[in-house]
């Protein structure tokens, strides 16, 4: 059956990068497909070009000058010859048009049919499809948001908080939460704005916020024969900015008959919008009860905890589904084995709770390795993470034979793991498994910023040229009682008295966490604000999106003065001192780096 698929499907073009694209390229090279990779400027030697068996030029730096870029990469599409596309997940991947546009040159589309995504991909008109199937959604709005007053008039007849969301996009770009009505224009406008440049589109829509929900969500698959199945739960409660930090596979804590009632629903709504491929339909779930809440009509980053639990490659799944295969097996043959946890590690400093991004170059990485334990990466050592793009650096992925088991390895796994250049949520990550609440199933999307004690969790970028002080890092190997450390230093060059080894962080080091020097200026040296010396500085590289005080203005410790935007997240950045603005040194467009001074208080 796969000779006859892919004599069909030989060639695939891959419309997207990092993770992402190295995972459909490794999967397609298992199934003899070659592959096409396509690349930015700041993405010419990066992991995904060099794995595939070729690799073509957008130009440009940002997603709209390259991997937005239509014309570009449908000019790719016809010169490389290739006779499928995957657009991954995130850029087009939820764009009807592009699908469309890619199908009308009569290559295949490896995702949904684009009237598909044109139901599910607007969240609005998803509700209302979810409606007609008879499942329950989140009270909410079904029109697009016209102006701040609407927001208000929702929060004063539902009750505060509300949720404004982007309609065509997920993964929490877009989606600002308003707890009062004076703050639903400033909300409306930055959800609007992050829309735009995530997605290409702003319109919004209102849901009510439910105040202590989990998230759960159900991976379905459909053919182009009628069949329809779901490959069961996934939880991805623990978020930050309403972006999933770590996904589980099954759902815990839930009734077995709410799962397949989930599970069931879900189906519902593939079938409701005549769904093929993978896709993921969406749902909250608080006391006892599920509501709808949107589906992803693409293959999600969290696909690899159901893979383990389930042991189907979905990528393959995918293939095959594009080629025109059935799917070969029924609902009755959904077994699941085991559980399975996914951690994201993002270029992030965690720094309080505060989760600043963290683009620079990977100096080091050390991947964990032994029995239920996989990587998904997108970088290797060398590799550059780039403010202009998203902050995953890579998954890691743990299989146990129970909840416990996986919950054990991912702890014993991120501690082997060793990521030096920009900061990474990994020490966030040990602490969210570490917790009793995550191990008991007592947390829920908020928990992570309300509830979890992040005070003295850091992870501050690793160092990756000299102080400035004509000194160098050198590392030196010291015993304590019996047990051997690996400590930095930095010392004049030159000096022979100290043993330089190659570089790595001491042992019980996570994250390149230890003995280390922030450089002056940098991530993990600056708090957003300038430490109440009056000069307002920038914690990392990026763009100005708005200047929020002018010259004259009286500001109080605490208020933010400017929006960042740094690898397709927008940042507050605040004053830590109180009094007059003097000097305003940057415009919206503008393009910062990490320690820049913005604003001067007197």
């Amino acid at each position: 059956m796969l000779t006859e698929c892919f004599l069909v499907l030989n060639k695939v073009l891959i419309a997207n990068r990092g993770e992402i694209a190295v995972r459909v390229i490794r999967t397609a090279r298992e199934l003899g497909v070659s592959t096409v990779a396509v690349y930015s400027e700041l993405d010419r030697d990066s992991m995904h070009v060099r794995m595939a068996d070729e690799a073509y030029a957008l130009g440009g730096q940002t997603a709209a000058e390259s991997y937005l870029a239509t014309d570009k990469i449908l000019d790719v599409l016809a010169r490389s010859g290739a006779d499928g596309l995957h657009p991954g997940y995130g850029f087009f991947s939820e764009n009807a048009d592009f699908a469309r546009a890619v199908s009308d040159t009569g290559v295949a589309w490896i995702g949904p049919p684009p009237e598909a995504i044109e139901v599910m991909g607007d969240k609005i008109s998803s509700r209302l499809a979810a409606q007609r199937a008879d499942v329950a959604g989140v009270p909410g709005t079904t029109e697009v948001l016209r102006s701040a007053d609407e927001v208000v008039a929702f929060g004063e007849t539902h009750g505060w908080p509300v949720a404004i969301k982007a309609a065509y996009g997920g993964g929490g770009r877009g989606m600002r939460v308003v707890t009062r009505a004076e703050d639903a224009a400033s909300a409306l406008e930055s959800a609007q704005r992050e829309a735009e440049k995530a997605f290409g589109r702003s319109e919004s829509y209102l849901e009510r916020y439910l105040t202590w929900p989990r998230h759960v969500e159900v991976q379905v698959f459909a053919d182009t024969h009628g069949n329809a199945v779901y490959l069961g739960t996934r939880d991805c409660s623990a978020q930050r900015r309403h972006q999933k930090l770590i996904e589980e596979a099954p759902a815990p804590g839930i009734p077995e008959e709410t799962l397949e009632a989930i599970g069931e629903a879900a189906v519902k709504v593939a079938k409701a919008c005549g769904y093929v491929n993978a896709g993921t339909v969406e749902f909250i779930y608080q006391d006892r009860d599920f509501f709808f809440l949107e589906m992803n009509t693409r293959l999600q980053v969290e696909h690899p905890a159901t893979e383990l639990v389930y042991a189907r490659d979905l990528v393959a799944l995918q293939l095959r589904v594009a080629s025109g295969e059935p799917l070969g097996f029924t609902q009755s043959d959904v077994k699941p084995s085991g559980h399975a946890i996914e951690v994201r590690l993002n270029a992030e400093d965690p720094a309080g709770g505060r989760f600043l991004p963290s683009p620079g170059t990977i100096t080091r990485f050390d991947r964990p390795d032994g029995f239920g334990v996989r990587v998904d990466a997108g970088y290797s050592a060398g590799d550059t993470v780039s403010q202009f793009y998203d902050n995953l650096i890579a998954k890691l992925v743990v299989w146990g034979v129970d909840r416990e088991d996986a919950r054990r390895r991912a702890l014993r796994a991120l501690r082997e793991t060793v990521i030096e250049g920009p900061a990474t949520t990994i020490p966030a990550d040990i602490a969210i498994l570490e917790h009793a609440d995550f191990a008991a199933v007592r947390h829920s999307t908020n928990w992570v910023e309300t509830a979890l004690d992040l005070s003295g969790v850091t992870s501050p970028a690793t160092p990756g040229d000299q102080p400035g002080d004509g000194s160098v890092r050198r590392e030196v190997d010291v015993e304590v009682d019996g047990r051997r450390f690996a400590v930095k230093v930095w010392v004049p060059e030159g000096d022979s008295g100290v043993r330089a080894q190659a570089g790595g962080a001491g042992k019980g080091s996570t994250g390149g966490a230890g003995s280390r020097r922030p450089r002056p200026g940098g991530a993990g040296h600056h708090h957003a604000g300038g430490g109440g010396s009056g000069q307002v500085t920038v914690p990392m590289q990026g763009t100005i999106v708005k200047v929020l005080v002018s010259v004259g203005d009286e500001v109080e410790v605490g208020q933010a003065v400017t929006v960042l935007e740094a690898m397709k997240m927008e940042n507050n950045i605040t004053s830590e001192t109180a009094g007059t603005v003097t000097e305003i040194m940057v415009a919206p467009g503008d393009s910062v780096g990490a320690g820049d001074v913005v604003v001067v208080i007197a």
